[in-house]
């Protein structure tokens, strides 16, 4: 009997135990899926900023020009993005906005972010 009750005091505990363990890994998970996104866009845009110096040197191809514009675009977006992170609430303004922007077809965040554009290396 007593080892009957042991097992109902200890069996939350472990519950609980094991359920933090597996939200410790999906946070961590999650920080480093933006983290590699974060790392992605910092390249893309010292990319967009050397092929705008060349471009003042007279040296830019119109293809180099076109991605470097599209990069712009997605810093653009980041710091959209960023604005309402500023805002009170945040955790819930952000995913409402990219909710609404996928409902309309509009990519709120810039391209980095979006699994389907990322390239496997």
């Amino acid at each position: 009997m007593r080892a009957f009750f042991y097992h109902l005091v200890r069996s939350p505990v472990k519950l609980a135990r094991v359920s933090h363990k597996r939200s410790k890994r999906r946070i961590r998970r999650d920080l480093l899926i933006i983290k590699l996104a974060l790392a992605q866009e910092k390249q893309e845009t010292r990319d967009m900023l050397l092929v705008y110096r060349k471009f003042t040197h007279g040296d830019a191809t119109d293809a180099e020009m076109k991605a470097a514009n599209e990069q712009l675009v997605d810093v653009m977006k980041g710091l959209g993005i960023g604005l309402f992170a500023t805002l009170p609430f945040a955790p819930i303004t952000i995913p409402f906005i990219i909710k609404l922007g996928r409902r309309f077809d509009i990519d709120v965040l810039p391209s980095a972010f979006y699994e389907k554009d990322r390239k496997v290396k």
